[in-house]
């Protein structure tokens, strides 16, 4: 036997704040599907720069480079040292280097980007190379630093600023390549926790190698620089310029990439002024390149702040048109649920007031079908039975109708009804048709739940779909009607009741809980077509529902399907 069965509609398209079509959409798992850049992407990692960006970071590059220009030949000229210069610049910026890194990784803990892992795990390294270079600098907490001496701070410094490109280059290369991107939560958050260990334990190992290498190789003599500085720097240079030139061929951009390009820029100053044009600490150039350092530090953390903004706005805009969705949408259920009531009145009412005519006209039809042997020809009796007939039809109708009207105004009195005892006084009610029938019914009725529910609504259910089995039944060798019951460990709780009879086809399942419609014809089973239509207005009711299954020949079988407590809709 088939069963009739909701189908899921379509997953909607993925929407921003703002209600527009997101650039991406979410699989099965609710996992972001790949993404590409767009201009209506609610996210930097997602969102194509407009003009005005690519002008605003365009004019940042040419004033970066006219500051360079400046302060070039000027780099080795000595100024006063402040010792108090360094601590702050490189408080500073790991704060902002932990800012950044914080939005990022809330970013990639909704598009599960490995690309964006790779980027916040740059600005962590940075934050910790920045604490790990002001320990080592001499003078600062220890006369030689607390982490070696100038040599460890010269290393470390360039380290770092060849580190985080590698690491821009390598955010560069995942970028547009998600395939295999974790889809769970679960599977995020351990990528996250692997991605951090490894920024901590390669951070660990670049202090090491900062501390050591020195030994080799030199970079400084006192606060003065030494030989190899040059190519060291040099060196680091070209790392930064390697990687801006792979993340300008990563097409197509977006807002963080075209940042990121800035960030590189400044920071190709900064270490020409600080590394290469100068001349030793506190000159010009130190002073000048690491003020570049923490503008370019600044600059994704300035959008990021600025895209937050922009998403809060979106938001604040999102529940307003949400507030006045849900206002509209009262506004029109207060009106349907007028126009209900108005509709369920106008069928009462016109029933009530149809059911005289149709009475009279059955009546005087019998009076003439008695008396037409005198005042009519031969044959005309079989036109005034068919009069009677069809007025007895329209009276039944009208009297289902006005009952379908009274169960919608029926108000419902929920007590606990134990469904075997109203099995039993439904069974005393239908016992009259089904004596009447040549092959007695044989009964297989199971253990009953108790429910909550009107017990003369629910009665009137039970009574129909009884009457129904006993009807439909009729004509077998062998009618048999089975009644069961089960419960699930929410609450809920169904009453199942099943037939050997006729049965139908479910393709014609939903047109029987309509009013009026039946799928056999009066000359073969009588009724009107409104029984299981008066079920289903009752179990709606009660919060629950009515559903079938059957095939033909091969009986049917209708569950009253009734809610958990916890679940139960509003009466409708």
């Amino acid at each position: 036997m088939k069963t009739l069965r909701a189908q899921t509609s379509p997953a909607p398209l993925a929407r921003d704040a703002a209600g527009h079509d997101a650039s991406y959409a979410f699989d099965a798992r609710g996992a972001p599907a790949d993404y590409v850049a767009s201009s209506r992407s609610p996210f930097l990692a997602t969102l194509s720069p407009g003009r005005s960006q690519w002008r605003a970071a365009l004019a940042v590059v040419l004033i970066s480079l006219a500051l360079f220009l400046a302060a070039a030949p000027l780099a080795k000229t000595a100024l006063p040292p402040i010792p108090a210069f360094l601590p702050i610049y490189e408080a500073a910026l790991v704060v902002v280097d932990m800012i950044t890194m914080t939005l990022l990784l809330g970013q990639y803990t909704i598009l599960r980007s490995r690309a964006l892992l790779v980027l916040a795990c740059a600005y962590l390294f940075g934050a910790l190379m920045a604490v790990a270079h002001a320990l080592s600098f001499p003078g600062l907490f220890a006369p030689d630093g607390l982490l070696g001496g100038g040599q460890t701070t010269a290393w470390l410094y360039f380290l770092w600023h060849m580190g985080f490109p590698l690491f821009v280059m390598a955010y560069a290369l995942l970028k547009g390549r998600e395939a295999g991107r974790p889809t769970s939560r679960w599977q995020a958050m351990l990528e996250l926790k692997i991605g951090v260990g490894l920024t901590l334990a390669g951070t660990a190992l670049t202090v090491a190698a900062a501390r050591w290498t020195p030994l080799v190789l030199p970079l400084m003599v006192d606060n003065a620089d030494g030989r190899a500085k040059a190519a060291v720097a040099t060196i680091t240079w070209l790392v930064g310029m390697g990687t801006l030139g792979l993340l300008w061929r990563r097409r197509p951009h977006s807002v963080i990439d075209l940042w990121l390009m800035v960030v590189l820029c400044v920071w190709a100053a900064d270490t020409a002024l600080a590394a290469v044009f100068n001349h030793a600490r506190y000159d010009v150039g130190w002073y000048a390149g690491r003020v570049y350092g923490l503008l370019a530090s600044s600059f994704v953390l300035a959008v990021l702040l600025l895209e937050n903004s922009m998403l809060y706005s979106r938001l604040v805009e999102a529940n307003e048109a949400q507030r006045r969705r849900a206002a509209e949408l009262l506004r029109l259920s207060t009106r349907l649920e007028a126009a209900n009531r108005d509709l369920d009145a106008f069928a009462g009412g016109l029933a009530h007031d149809l059911q005289q005519p149709i009475t009279t006209i059955g009546a005087f039809a019998q009076v003439i079908q008695r008396q037409s042997g005198h005042l009519v020809g031969a044959g005309e009796g079989s036109h005034l039975q068919r009069i009677i007939t069809a007025a007895g039809m329209a009276h039944r109708m009208i009297r289902s109708l006005l009952e379908f009207a009274r169960l919608g105004q029926h108000k419902i009195e929920a007590v606990p009804v134990d469904l075997n005892a109203l099995l039993q006084e439904a069974r005393s009610t239908v016992d009259a048709d089904a004596a009447a029938d040549a092959a007695p019914i044989t009964w297989s009725v199971g253990s009953l739940p108790v429910v909550r529910g009107d017990p003369s609504l629910l009665l009137l259910a039970v009574v129909n779909l009884l009457s129904n089995a006993v009807k439909y039944s009729r004509g077998r060798e062998r009618p048999h009607i089975q009644v069961e019951g089960e419960s699930d460990a929410m609450g809920g709780h169904r009453l199942r009741i099943r037939d050997n009879g006729i049965g139908f086809d479910m393709a014609q399942v939903s047109r029987l809980f309509h009013p009026f419609e039946r799928l056999h014809t009066d000359g073969a089973f009588e009724g009107t077509g409104m029984g299981l239509a008066n079920v289903r207005r009752i179990m709606e009711r009660h919060g629950g529902s009515v559903e079938g299954e059957a095939a033909p020949g091969q009986g049917a079988a209708f569950t009253l399907v009734f809610s958990p407590p916890a679940a139960e809709a509003a009466p409708r």
